[in-house]
Protein backbone atom coordinates (compact mmCIF):
# COMPACT_ATOMS: atom_id res chain seq x y z
CA UNK A 1 0.00 0.00 0.00
CA UNK A 2 1.24 3.63 -0.84
CA UNK A 3 1.72 5.23 2.29
CA UNK A 4 0.19 8.80 2.85
CA UNK A 5 3.18 11.96 3.93
CA UNK A 6 2.20 15.12 4.81
CA UNK A 7 4.31 18.09 5.39
CA UNK A 8 2.31 21.94 6.31
CA UNK A 9 4.97 24.70 7.31
CA UNK A 10 1.92 27.03 7.53
CA UNK A 11 -1.60 27.50 7.23
CA UNK A 12 -2.85 30.96 7.94
CA UNK A 13 -6.26 32.85 8.02
CA UNK A 14 -6.91 36.37 7.18
CA UNK A 15 -9.44 38.13 9.90
CA UNK A 16 -11.31 40.50 7.71
CA UNK A 17 -12.12 42.49 10.83
CA UNK A 18 -8.69 43.81 11.94
CA UNK A 19 -7.22 42.65 8.81
CA UNK A 20 -4.32 40.05 11.18
CA UNK A 21 -3.22 36.80 10.03
CA UNK A 22 -4.12 33.89 12.53
CA UNK A 23 -1.51 30.64 11.86
CA UNK A 24 -3.44 27.27 12.59
CA UNK A 25 -0.68 25.26 11.55
CA UNK A 26 2.86 25.21 11.92
CA UNK A 27 5.21 22.44 11.37
CA UNK A 28 2.71 19.63 11.08
CA UNK A 29 4.47 16.19 9.55
CA UNK A 30 2.54 13.17 9.81
CA UNK A 31 2.04 9.99 7.75
CA UNK A 32 -0.26 6.97 7.18
CA UNK A 33 0.92 3.58 6.13
CA UNK A 34 -0.78 0.35 4.91
CA UNK A 35 -4.60 0.46 5.81
CA UNK A 36 -4.21 2.30 9.06
CA UNK A 37 -7.32 3.76 11.16
CA UNK A 38 -5.09 6.72 12.37
CA UNK A 39 -7.33 8.90 14.95
CA UNK A 40 -6.23 12.50 15.40
CA UNK A 41 -6.92 13.90 18.68
CA UNK A 42 -6.92 16.71 20.26
CA UNK A 43 -9.43 19.76 22.17
CA UNK A 44 -12.34 21.24 19.65
CA UNK A 45 -10.97 24.97 17.55
CA UNK A 46 -7.64 23.52 17.10
CA UNK A 47 -7.58 23.07 13.48
CA UNK A 48 -8.34 19.06 12.67
CA UNK A 49 -10.80 20.44 10.53
CA UNK A 50 -8.53 22.93 8.72
CA UNK A 51 -6.24 20.10 7.98
CA UNK A 52 -8.28 17.22 6.86
CA UNK A 53 -10.03 19.98 4.13
CA UNK A 54 -5.87 20.35 2.87
CA UNK A 55 -6.36 16.88 2.45
CA UNK A 56 -9.13 16.62 0.48
CA UNK A 57 -8.00 19.55 -1.82
CA UNK A 58 -10.57 21.20 -0.02
CA UNK A 59 -8.24 23.56 0.73
CA UNK A 60 -5.12 24.59 -1.65
CA UNK A 61 -4.00 28.21 0.52
CA UNK A 62 -0.96 26.34 2.96
CA UNK A 63 2.33 25.78 2.64
CA UNK A 64 3.67 22.64 2.75
CA UNK A 65 3.37 19.20 0.48
CA UNK A 66 1.06 16.69 0.58
CA UNK A 67 1.86 13.42 -1.10
CA UNK A 68 -1.14 10.65 -1.32
CA UNK A 69 1.10 7.51 -3.14
CA UNK A 70 -0.65 8.02 -6.00
CA UNK A 71 -1.85 9.72 -8.88
CA UNK A 72 -5.37 10.96 -9.08
CA UNK A 73 -6.43 9.69 -5.33
CA UNK A 74 -10.01 8.83 -4.88
CA UNK A 75 -10.37 10.85 -1.39
CA UNK A 76 -13.75 9.91 0.89
CA UNK A 77 -14.69 12.47 3.17
CA UNK A 78 -18.20 12.20 5.98
CA UNK A 79 -18.50 15.35 7.90
CA UNK A 80 -20.13 15.65 11.32
CA UNK A 81 -23.44 16.45 9.43
CA UNK A 82 -24.69 13.54 7.13
CA UNK A 83 -25.12 15.70 3.90
CA UNK A 84 -27.07 13.00 2.57
CA UNK A 85 -29.45 13.88 -0.29
CA UNK A 86 -33.11 14.55 0.84
CA UNK A 87 -34.95 13.67 -2.37
CA UNK A 88 -33.06 10.27 -2.50
CA UNK A 89 -33.67 7.07 -0.08
CA UNK A 90 -30.78 5.41 1.57
CA UNK A 91 -30.27 3.13 -1.07
CA UNK A 92 -30.02 5.72 -3.92
CA UNK A 93 -27.40 7.79 -1.62
CA UNK A 94 -25.31 5.18 -1.23
CA UNK A 95 -25.13 4.18 -5.01
CA UNK A 96 -24.88 7.41 -6.15
CA UNK A 97 -21.19 7.61 -4.44
CA UNK A 98 -20.36 4.34 -7.21
CA UNK A 99 -21.56 2.16 -9.53
CA UNK A 100 -21.37 -1.00 -7.71
CA UNK A 101 -24.05 -3.53 -8.58
CA UNK A 102 -26.96 -4.75 -6.45
CA UNK A 103 -25.13 -7.50 -4.25
CA UNK A 104 -22.57 -4.75 -3.38
CA UNK A 105 -25.32 -2.21 -2.41
CA UNK A 106 -26.97 -5.30 -0.29
CA UNK A 107 -22.92 -5.63 1.09
CA UNK A 108 -23.29 -2.09 2.61
CA UNK A 109 -26.90 -2.08 3.61
CA UNK A 110 -26.34 -5.27 5.58
CA UNK A 111 -23.06 -3.34 7.12
CA UNK A 112 -24.54 -0.45 8.61
CA UNK A 113 -27.48 -2.15 9.48
CA UNK A 114 -29.87 -0.77 6.68
CA UNK A 115 -31.22 -3.41 4.88
CA UNK A 116 -35.03 -2.58 6.50
CA UNK A 117 -34.46 1.28 5.50
CA UNK A 118 -33.29 1.00 2.05
CA UNK A 119 -36.66 2.91 0.48
CA UNK A 120 -36.84 5.47 3.35
CA UNK A 121 -35.70 9.02 3.10
CA UNK A 122 -33.19 10.64 5.08
CA UNK A 123 -36.05 12.47 6.55
CA UNK A 124 -37.77 9.55 8.24
CA UNK A 125 -34.75 8.84 9.77
CA UNK A 126 -32.54 9.17 13.25
CA UNK A 127 -29.64 11.16 13.21
CA UNK A 128 -27.77 7.76 14.18
CA UNK A 129 -29.12 5.90 11.08
CA UNK A 130 -28.51 9.23 8.75
CA UNK A 131 -24.83 8.93 9.41
CA UNK A 132 -24.45 5.18 8.90
CA UNK A 133 -25.76 5.80 5.47
CA UNK A 134 -22.90 8.53 5.48
CA UNK A 135 -20.63 5.92 6.12
CA UNK A 136 -22.29 3.08 4.06
CA UNK A 137 -21.85 5.96 1.21
CA UNK A 138 -18.26 6.70 1.70
CA UNK A 139 -16.99 3.14 2.07
CA UNK A 140 -18.86 2.48 -1.33
CA UNK A 141 -17.11 4.59 -3.41
CA UNK A 142 -13.64 2.38 -2.36
CA UNK A 143 -11.75 5.53 -1.47
CA UNK A 144 -7.68 5.36 -1.14
CA UNK A 145 -8.03 7.42 1.82
CA UNK A 146 -11.11 8.15 4.05
CA UNK A 147 -11.08 11.44 6.46
CA UNK A 148 -13.72 11.45 8.67
CA UNK A 149 -14.39 14.63 11.00
CA UNK A 150 -16.22 13.62 14.10
CA UNK A 151 -19.02 12.26 12.69
CA UNK A 152 -20.38 10.71 15.74
CA UNK A 153 -20.81 13.69 17.44
CA UNK A 154 -24.32 15.03 19.01
CA UNK A 155 -25.40 10.90 19.37
CA UNK A 156 -26.65 9.56 22.63
CA UNK A 157 -23.52 7.17 24.06
CA UNK A 158 -25.65 3.92 23.18
CA UNK A 159 -26.36 4.91 19.36
CA UNK A 160 -22.26 6.03 19.27
CA UNK A 161 -21.04 2.77 20.70
CA UNK A 162 -23.48 1.05 18.12
CA UNK A 163 -22.19 3.02 15.31
CA UNK A 164 -18.60 2.62 16.08
CA UNK A 165 -18.89 -1.04 16.26
CA UNK A 166 -21.03 -1.61 12.37
CA UNK A 167 -18.13 1.22 11.55
CA UNK A 168 -14.87 -0.96 12.71
CA UNK A 169 -16.46 -4.21 11.30
CA UNK A 170 -17.48 -2.59 8.31
CA UNK A 171 -13.54 -1.18 7.91
CA UNK A 172 -12.20 -4.60 8.80
CA UNK A 173 -14.13 -6.35 5.86
CA UNK A 174 -13.33 -3.07 3.03
CA UNK A 175 -9.91 -1.80 4.81
CA UNK A 176 -8.51 1.84 3.85
CA UNK A 177 -6.24 4.14 5.00
CA UNK A 178 -8.50 6.34 7.28
CA UNK A 179 -8.06 9.56 9.10
CA UNK A 180 -10.62 10.06 12.08
CA UNK A 181 -11.11 13.25 14.17
CA UNK A 182 -12.05 13.70 17.40
CA UNK A 183 -11.81 15.10 20.84
CA UNK A 184 -12.76 12.08 22.44
CA UNK A 185 -10.15 9.89 24.03
CA UNK A 186 -11.84 7.07 24.71
CA UNK A 187 -13.35 7.08 21.21
CA UNK A 188 -10.43 7.39 19.65
CA UNK A 189 -8.46 4.48 21.98
CA UNK A 190 -11.38 2.10 20.50
CA UNK A 191 -11.40 3.01 16.70
CA UNK A 192 -7.52 3.36 16.06
CA UNK A 193 -4.49 1.92 15.15
CA UNK A 194 -2.62 4.35 16.32
CA UNK A 195 -3.48 8.05 18.31
CA UNK A 196 -1.24 11.35 16.83
CA UNK A 197 -2.10 14.35 20.03
CA UNK A 198 -2.77 17.39 18.34
CA UNK A 199 -1.43 20.53 20.48
CA UNK A 200 -2.49 23.93 19.20
CA UNK A 201 -1.88 27.82 18.95
CA UNK A 202 -0.61 26.92 16.19
CA UNK A 203 -1.55 23.60 15.56
CA UNK A 204 1.02 20.66 15.74
CA UNK A 205 1.99 16.97 16.55
CA UNK A 206 2.45 16.60 20.20
CA UNK A 207 2.80 12.46 20.67
CA UNK A 208 2.16 9.81 18.58
CA UNK A 209 0.97 6.35 20.35
CA UNK A 210 0.22 2.89 19.15
CA UNK A 211 -2.72 1.64 20.60
CA UNK A 212 -2.08 -1.38 21.84
CA UNK A 213 -5.33 -3.08 23.09
CA UNK A 214 -6.30 -6.09 20.45
CA UNK A 215 -9.05 -5.59 18.99
CA UNK A 216 -11.01 -8.19 19.89
CA UNK A 217 -10.85 -6.78 22.92
CA UNK A 218 -11.96 -3.41 22.26
CA UNK A 219 -15.30 -3.91 23.52
CA UNK A 220 -14.50 -4.08 27.22
CA UNK A 221 -14.79 -0.47 28.61
CA UNK A 222 -12.58 -1.17 32.05
CA UNK A 223 -9.72 -2.23 29.19
CA UNK A 224 -10.35 1.17 27.60
CA UNK A 225 -10.63 3.22 30.54
CA UNK A 226 -7.36 1.50 31.86
CA UNK A 227 -5.36 2.36 28.78
CA UNK A 228 -6.56 6.01 29.08
CA UNK A 229 -5.79 6.41 32.42
CA UNK A 230 -2.02 4.89 31.80
CA UNK A 231 -1.73 7.63 28.81
CA UNK A 232 -2.06 10.14 31.64
CA UNK A 233 0.79 8.63 33.27
CA UNK A 234 3.05 7.61 31.05
CA UNK A 235 2.03 11.51 29.05
CA UNK A 236 0.84 13.98 31.05
CA UNK A 237 1.36 16.34 28.67
CA UNK A 238 -1.91 15.34 26.59
CA UNK A 239 -4.17 16.02 29.13
CA UNK A 240 -4.12 19.82 28.00
CA UNK A 241 -5.21 18.61 24.55
CA UNK A 242 -8.31 17.11 26.29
Amino acid sequence: MNDINVQIQDKSYLNSADNTTKQVIKNLSLSLKGNEFVCLVGHSGCGKTSLLNILAGLDLDFTGNVTLGITLPKIGYIFQTPRLLPWRTVAENISLATSCQPDSLDFFLESMDLSHEKNHYPAQLSLGMNRRVAIARAFASNPDLLLMDEPFVSLDSPTARKVRRLLIDLWAKRPHKVLFVTHDLREAITLADRLIFLDSKPMTVLKEIAVTIPRAERDNELKIEQFKQQLFIDYPEIHTLL
